[in-house]
């Protein structure tokens, strides 16, 4: 099934933590007009001014995916309002300050990047119809800080 013209429903659905320890990771129609939404609204805005794909290293996540990997059931992963992902050859930090200023979210954050290394880290972005706080934050050294890196 296709989310959107470049995604799809088992690329947002993947996960080997999921088939390693037999986690149902499907989703349920809400779930699945979120992801519809993040990928319409984010996801194919970042493809099309890029011109890269986007390679999606975490998006939905079963509650019980969600606490397999340290994750809260309350996430917005788990209600298909979230992705985690990079573009390859395209600095994360390049990414993410192109997204804040210029498309809707509700929380964006740079994660685990290090200047100078652009390939590091990955950017978490999510879109929440009728709540878009526009959060941007960077988490480095397990602590989350307003804004993104300078």
């Amino acid at each position: 099934m296709q989310l959107s013209p470049h995604f799809s429903l088992a690329e947002l659905t993947a996960s080997a933590t999921a088939t390693a320890r037999g986690i149902d990771n499907r989703p349920n129609d809400a779930q699945i007009n979120a992801m519809r939404l993040l990928c319409t609204k984010v996801l194919e805005p970042l493809r099309a001014h890029f011109g890269r794909p986007i390679r999606i290293t975490s998006g939905f996540r079963s509650p019980a995916l969600c606490l397999a990997v340290g994750s809260t059931t309350n996430s917005q992963h788990a209600k298909g309002e979230a992705a985690d992902f990079e573009i390859n050859g395209v600095d994360n930090l390049t990414v993410a300050r192109w997204l804040r200023d210029h498309l809707p979210f509700d929380q964006l954050i740079l994660e685990n990047y290090v200047m100078g290394q652009p390939n590091s880290g990955w950017i978490h972005a999510s879109y929440r119809e009728g709540r878009l706080r526009k959060e941007a934050l960077t988490y480095a050294r397990r602590t989350y800080f307003k804004g993104l890196l300078a």
